[in-house]
């Protein structure tokens, strides 16, 4: 009997691993590049189309309808309903052990609220997207863990965390002037998970004017929730800018860019920093900005260890928003698996008026693109986390804040007195700086480019923190251009910090 049991067992395991694959993704990936583009056609009636976002919301998945709400899993899925902007139907498919089978719409999955609908009009319609239910904070409460909805974006969140930042499967021309082409999944499969599995498995496939790609992706929920990726891109044609793990995040304003209007929040961000860990071994930091003008970092780096748009500070009074809890919003993470090869790490920032705008995007963009037909394979792993230390050399400080102060001068009578320069007060600190005594020969290197005077460079201990605090004091020749700044600590010629690298945005 024994020996039968492990039999089937491992005829259910080949089974399922025979089932579907990457592979067959892959295939179809592949095909799909060979042909020309079809553009999705809406079937959306004016109804759904024409919906105000506010009558959107009222669509809601009913709870009790989930997907393997009957199975012993822990896993359930639930459905988005096409509306507004989401007015084409992606298919989402089931993997089982004997095959592979559609998951086919059903208006009785939905709750439409008030909104008054003529039974005809549900008729052919079918999902926007998908977001997989998991007890992440108690056993007895469904969360959301994962949502994949509109063009290739999906967010995650592990334990005690909001959704904050967004990643993507790729992205095209990001800030180019032809104009950004936005991939989508058209098409997502799902493994059936067993009942003891800590992981659930996701295969998608994308499609654009100018690319398709074959993704599984593994999340496995946590405290830190992940999402392993695989992905096998084809191009149909030339592109501008290939951008690779790309993530999405939101900054309006924060210490080093002060809201322009009053505001009891010190800070309303999804993110407040580029981080990058170089082939090389260097850290890199760049406090985001909301510009007036659209701009555009680029890092050049071979062989990225990891970068991400990380939410550096969860402490409730740093944002002091009730509503919309800043301080639970997690970092998002790429952790290259594997070497990526020359290219760059790019940063977007775009001009935005409130917190309803994405506009920050960060991506790998690689030197040499495949010519079209021939796969592009990466893999990484996307950490969603509150605990950014975890991530970083703990041999390396890092930087904790960094705040914009007009620049000043103590007057004898210890009045200060404005002297028409921009200060800027960085301080660093981590177990590196800790464990240093207070009159340690701790230096700072800094440097401006050609567009920014320095007329100080003054570094203390911070008793409060541990760590060191730099205050930098710079004039702007010409306002209506940036400022490229960078700063780190050494010990003679021994770094002890991570490369603060920032962009004075140009005021005019």
């Amino acid at each position: 009997m024994a020996a039968w049991g492990l039999s089937a067992a491992l005829a259910l395991f080949v089974g399922n691993a025979l089932a579907f694959s990457l592979d067959d993704v892959t295939a179809k990936a592949q095909a799909l590049a060979g042909k020309a583009y079809s553009v999705p056609k809406s079937n959306l009636p004016s109804v759904f189309r024409e919906m105000k976002f506010a009558d959107y919301q009222q669509v809601r998945f009913r709870m009790d309808k989930a997907y393997w709400s009957n199975e012993q899993t822990p896993f359930k899925l639930g459905f988005y309903h096409q509306g507004m902007h989401f007015d084409v139907p992606v298919r989402i498919n089931e993997i089982t052990a004997t095959g592979v089978h559609r998951i086919k719409y059903d208006p009785s999955y939905f709750d439409f609220g008030n909104l008054t609908l003529d039974q005809a009009a549900l008729q052919g319609l079918g999902f926007a997207g998908f977001k997989v239910i998991y007890p992440l904070n108690r056993a007895d409460k469904q969360d959301e863990l994962i949502t994949l909805l509109g063009a290739s974006y999906f967010r995650v969140i592990g334990k005690d965390q909001v959704y904050g930042l967004s990643a993507r499967g790729l992205a095209i021309d990001t800030a180019l002037p032809s104009g950004e082409e936005f991939p989508r999944f058209r098409e997502f499969w799902v493994e059936h998970p067993a009942p003891d599995r800590r992981n659930l498995v996701i295969y998608a496939l994308l499609d654009s004017p100018r690319a398709t790609g074959a993704y599984r992706m593994v999340v496995t929920p946590g405290k830190d929730s992940t999402v392993e990726v695989q992905a096998k891109v084809f191009l149909r044609d030339n592109v501008g800018k290939l951008g690779i793990a790309p993530l999405t995040s939101m900054y309006l304003f924060g210490p080093n860019l002060p809201s322009p209007t009053v505001n009891y929040r010190p800070a309303l961000h999804d993110s407040n920093g580029l981080a990058i860990h170089a082939g090389n071994g260097e850290w890199l930091w760049r406090p985001l900005n909301n510009p007036k003008h659209l701009a555009v970092s680029s890092f050049a780096i071979e062989n990225p260890r990891g970068f991400g748009l990380l939410q550096r500070g969860h402490e409730f009074s740093q944002y002091e928003d009730l509503d919309d809890r800043y301080d639970l919003r997690p970092s998002g993470w790429i952790e290259t698996v594997g070497d990526w090869g020359k290219g760059k790490v790019e940063l977007v920032e775009i001009p935005t008026p409130d917190e309803t705008n994405d506009n920050i995007v960060a991506f790998w963009t690689p030197e040499t693109l495949p010519q079209p037909g021939q796969p592009l394979e990466f893999q990484y792993r996307l950490h969603f986390t509150l605990n950014e230390p975890a991530l970083h050399d703990p041999a390396l400080a890092w930087v904790s804040q960094t705040r914009l102060s007009t620049g000043d001068v103590k007057q004898s009578n210890l009045i200060r007195q404005p002297d028409g320069s921009t200060a800027y007060v960085v301080d660093f600190e981590g177990p590196a700086l800790a464990k240093l005594l207070p009159d340690a020969q701790v230096t700072a290197q800094v440097s401006l480019d050609d567009n920014g005077e320095l007329v100080e460079n003054n570094l203390r201990y911070n008793p409060v923190t541990q760590g060191w605090r730099l205050t930098m004091r710079l004039k702007v020749k010409d306002p209506a251009k940036p400022v490229e700044m960078r700063a780190a600590l050494v010990d003679g010629q021994t770094p002890l910090s991570e490369t603060w690298s920032y962009q004075l945005p140009a005021h005019e």
